[in-house]
């Protein structure tokens, strides 16, 4: 037995090792990896701002530059990056701050609404039961109904001290409470400020990375890395472009629909289904749920038209935008859209039904590749 079988054993024997020893202490590895995941955290979330934001910041820095190439515009050019930069962020807070601040308020509003109909209907009913209107109740029904208040007061404080024990049994103090919105407020800064600067420095950054892969790893093994993360990162960029697509696409469509048949709360539920939408697949169900309970409290017979309206857009938007739109960007099948969402969405949540279809689009296509050169390999062998 020559050194390197003595290596490749011991090399199977170490990894047996460590895996016998992960499996035993799993629940110290998961709280080691939570603490690490937890310093790393501004750093992961600016880099996936800074990963989202940089199509944007292309299509904006080339218009700057355009305009630099003007005669007396020269600013605009030496300064596109800064100017790119700016106006990248500006618009995405300026698009976040209208979701929050038109979607927020009506639904509140939405709330109080539904509270006081819901009285309404609580006491219409008990009057109709007691006067013997419908027959097919019996003793014990008309009982219930009758037995039936809606105190919203006691409800709100239920709701008050649920969420005050919820929030001492998470942070364990006030203090520890102030202490946790500092800590997310200085977190969040901190990614805002590596998202800009890799945003100002990606062309350096790529390629530090390029020559530090090359440095460390053998030629052909770099080559195919490097490729590999091309693909990677293409595949994830066309992805979150063609959701965002889809996304006001289909919030357009609702809209002008919505508008043309007269329905109530138009644009906030237009806008509410576009944001959902870059859920895939689930979200603009769940952005349908609320446009749902949000034209209820005003007009029930609108509410069930929505309902079908929603019906119609989803089979258009599924059968023909999305496959071209966001199928075509990632080059994954619909059923490996569905596999990707639904393992995705069970391991990280929303995140990981973003995450989980590009993922699985690079998997499927270095499989690909695979599968047709190995296939090449046996033809020409025949």
């Amino acid at each position: 037995m020559d050194w390197k079988q003595i290596r490749q054993w011991a090399a199977v024997i170490a990894g047996g090792i460590i895996l016998y020893w992960g499996l035993n202490h799993m629940n110290l590895i998961a709280g080691v990896a939570g603490h690490i995941l937890g310093i790393l955290s501004p750093f992961v979330v600016g880099a996936s701002i800074a990963f989202i934001l940089r199509r944007p910041l292309a299509r904006i820095e080339a218009f700057f530059q355009w305009i630099g190439s003007f005669k007396g515009m020269g600013f605009f050019k030496n300064a596109s990056r800064i100017l790119g930069i700016l106006c990248t962020f500006l618009l995405f807070g300026a698009v976040v701050a209208m979701v929050l601040f038109m979607v927020i308020p009506e639904f509140v509003k939405a709330i109080g609404i539904l509270a006081s109909s819901a009285e309404k209907f609580v006491r219409n009913l008990q009057i109709q039961s007691e006067n013997g209107r419908w027959d097919f109740l019996t003793p014990e029904m008309i009982d219930w109904i009758g037995s039936l208040q809606l105190d919203w007061t006691k409800m709100g404080n239920d709701l008050k001290n649920w969420l005050v024990s919820g929030a001492g049994t998470v942070l364990g103090s006030t203090v520890g409470a102030v202490s946790a919105v500092v800590s997310g407020v200085v977190n969040g800064f901190m990614a805002v400020v590596f998202s800009i600067y890799l945003l100002a420095q990606k062309e350096t950054l790529g390629r530090q990375c390029t020559k530090l892969i090359c440095a460390v790893m053998p030629e052909k093994q770099a080559s195919s890395l490097l490729e590999i993360l091309r693909m990677a990162g293409d595949t994830f960029s066309n992805f979150f472009t063609g959701q965002f697509t889809e996304a006001v696409i289909l919030g357009s469509m609702f809209f002008v629909s919505m508008t043309l048949f007269r329905f109530p709360y138009a644009l906030v539920i237009s806008i509410l289904v576009a944001v959902m939408a870059l859920i895939p697949i689930f979200g603009a169900l769940i952005g349908s749920l609320i446009g749902t309970f949000l034209i209820l409290v005003v007009n029930p017979v609108q509410a069930a038209w929505f309902v079908v309206l929603f019906v119609l857009l989803q089979q258009i938007e599924g059968n023909l935008i999305y496959p071209k739109v966001v199928g075509n960007s990632v080059g994954l099948p619909s059923i490996w859209v569905l596999v990707a969402v639904t393992i995705g969405g069970s391991v990280m949540g929303v995140a990981g039904m973003l995450l989980f279809i590009p993922l699985f689009s690079v998997f499927y296509n270095l499989l690909r590749r695979w599968t047709n050169d190995r296939l090449k390999q046996k033809t020409h062998k025949g």
